[in-house]
């Protein structure tokens, strides 16, 4: 059970240096520092409708993969097992290849509503997890993990959402930083800002390939097993 808490969070890490996520807050934030208001309804229902697609989303693919499983009878043995492995870590290692726009258009259209109902960010948020949540490479082999397990552990659904939530982390950080008004925390802020826009994605690809070469290889050890 550690042993599978500790990948999640892994994985969980790697969702969290979401440079599209980190850019929309750090908008949010600059707009509501130009009108003179806080920024923290806007970020938090922007975060919240983001949350609430990604542990929807979680809850949904376990349970219909947990139906199928029982439906099936299906065993997971260990043919299957490191099949899956070497499987998830060449998709790791050519997710990794594939070139990634972290361009954000807002274009303005969304500045004025949000500017006098600041909830609709959670709209915003909601639209853009229906369209992030499912081809996030971390979370699926996340909720993958969690479905392999025979029973599912106690309690999964709070797993799923701890995940959720450590995937949100550091927009949630970029806001309490935003807030404050000390040298010290606008020096941190826009460091961290910067840190996570210009290297984010290629710490993101270093890891998918660390992870992808582990699963390989521990596949690869476990070769009469291929078979």
């Amino acid at each position: 059970m550690a042993v599978l808490l500790l990948t999640l969070l892994g994985f969980a890490a790697l969702d969290a240096l979401d440079v599209l996520l980190v850019a929309i807050t750090t908008a949010v934030v600059a707009d509501s520092r130009l009108t003179r208001r806080s920024p923290m309804v806007g970020v938090l229902s922007f975060l919240a409708g983001v949350f609430a697609v990604s542990f929807t989303f979680g809850i949904a693919t376990v349970l219909g993969i947990d139906f199928l499983v029982r439906l099936l009878d299906f065993e997971l043995t260990p043919l299957l097992r490191y099949w899956g492995e070497l499987l998830l870590g060449l998709v790791l290692i050519a997710v990794a290849a594939l070139p990634v726009d972290t361009t954000v258009s807002t274009g303005g259209r969304w500045v004025q509503p949000v500017r006098r109902y600041p909830w609709l960010m959670g709209v915003l948020g909601f639209v853009l997890g229906l369209a992030k949540v499912p081809t996030s490479v971390p979370y699926l082999a996340a909720l993958a993990l969690i479905s392999a397990q025979r029973p599912l552990p106690a309690g999964w659904p709070l797993i799923v959402a701890v995940y959720c939530l450590v995937a949100l982390v550091v927009p949630l950080v970029v806001l309490a930083l935003a807030m404050r008004r000390t040298p010290r925390s606008r020096r941190v802020y826009r460091l961290l800002v910067r840190w996570i826009t210009r290297f984010g994605p290629p710490v993101v690809r270093v890891l998918f390939v660390l992870f992808g070469i582990g699963l390989v290889i521990d596949a690869l050890v476990h070769g009469g097993d291929l078979w």
